[in-house]
């Protein structure tokens, strides 16, 4: 019997390799993390054997080192990393680097390719990423779902909010309420609730489960059925809006199944997010990268993009024709345009801050005007 490091490294590099089938030649998104340094390792590997050289892509922005702030969410950058890993595994690295003005200017763009208000700039660098990666491919292997599935997010280990009853990504809607009118959606809050205790029970347990098991039995389907389904369409939307097709192996139904039933010990080993991933990896990848801090999808710094999603809420909030203009509160989006470092806490995720509150009202401004959406009160 295989033991709980041998079968998650079996069904993992089981998945990729099947993920690896294709007409045509296939290119990785490569982080510096883990999940998609895994991935990228056992890709470079199988096409070494046939003679071939992977290519791997990353992400970033202009002038991001020099407006880099670290945080306990993002604690270093991502390009410290990626070399490294790139000529560990012997791949043809791209780095591609997006201007921050066209990234604002592609929330736009993001929105419509949704159909529906979106991840801000999450959303609308990853279509622009998908557009340049898509000049060369055709199809990609991503790392998206690990962190769900392997326990990698921050909420997993912050045992100061692991049992509060709320969606642990978004625990506080004071940010939004703030920037609603007085009265408006008035059962907001009721209704998230709703959905989270409905989404809880959906939970299946042991009657042998600890407290702990159990709750994050529930964290499992919460980060499963919401947060994972998110970034999941999001990935499928950004990437087939630029024709590229992008794979995901990390969520093969066996390793789900598989990680829903190890015990929390096993799967936080050695006390990490994702720790059973890393020990099962530890001797294909260098210390470093194995053992790596968690860092979510890379977002810009510069003052550059914060000042163009300036420009477009400015104009979103002063357009009194549009039915948007009834249900904000527009002196409080003033102040947060005018003291942006007054959030200190993300309102969503890891990163969501005061510039994608601001993208967030953009896209829901484009969303209304593109398909003539009608409001009742």
């Amino acid at each position: 019997m295989l033991s709980p490091q041998e079968k998650t490294h079996f069904l993992v590099t089981d998945a990729i390799r099947r993920q690896l089938v294709s007409d045509v030649p296939l290119c990785t998104f490569l982080s510096g993390g883990l999940d998609s340094s895994i991935i990228s390792k056992v890709t470079s590997d199988y096409y070494r054997d046939e003679g071939r050289t992977l290519h791997t892509y990353s992400v970033d922005y202009a002038d991001n080192d020099r407006y880099f702030e670290a945080s306990r969410f993002q604690p270093n950058k991502d390009s410290d990393y990626i070399n490294l890993i790139s000529d560990y595994i012997g791949s043809e690295h791209h780095n591609i680097v997006l201007n921050n003005v066209s990234v604002a200017d592609a929330l736009i763009d993001a929105a419509i390719a949704r159909s529906c208000p979106g991840f801000t700039d999450v959303d609308s660098s990853l279509l622009l990423f998908c557009r340049e990666v898509q000049r060369s491919n055709t199809v990609a292997l991503s790392g998206e779902c690990a962190d769900e599935i392997f326990g990698g997010y921050p909420w997993y280990h912050r045992s100061e909010i692991l049992f509060e009853e709320t969606f642990p990504w978004s625990r506080s809607t004071a940010v939004r309420r703030s920037i609603l009118k007085d009265g408006f959606l008035p059962e907001g809050e009721e209704y998230a609730h709703s959905a989270y205790l409905n989404t809880v029970a959906r939970a299946d347990k042991l009657s042998t489960d600890s407290a702990l098991e159990a709750r994050m039995r529930e964290m499992f389907v919460l980060n499963l059925d919401w947060f994972m389904q998110t970034l999941l369409v999001r990935k499928d939307v950004m990437s087939m809006e630029s024709s590229l097709e992008v794979r995901v192996p990390f969520c093969d139904w066996r390793i789900v199944e598989y990680a829903y039933n190890m015990p929390w010990s096993i799967k936080s080993f050695g006390g990490r997010e994702k720790g059973i991933l890393r020990k099962a990896f530890e001797n294909e990848l260098p210390e470093i990268i194995t053992w790596r801090k968690k860092s979510p999808y890379p977002k810009t710094f510069n003052p550059i993009y914060l000042s163009e999603v300036c420009k477009m809420a400015d104009f979103v909030i002063s357009d009194k024709s549009c039915p948007l203009y009834e249900m904000l509160n527009t002196d409080a989006i003033k102040e947060l345009m005018k003291n942006p470092e007054s959030m200190k806490e993300p309102w969503y995720g890891q990163l969501m801050r005061t510039p994608q509150v601001l993208a967030y009202i953009v896209q829901i401004y484009v969303w209304i005007r593109k398909y003539n959406i009608e409001f009742e009160y």
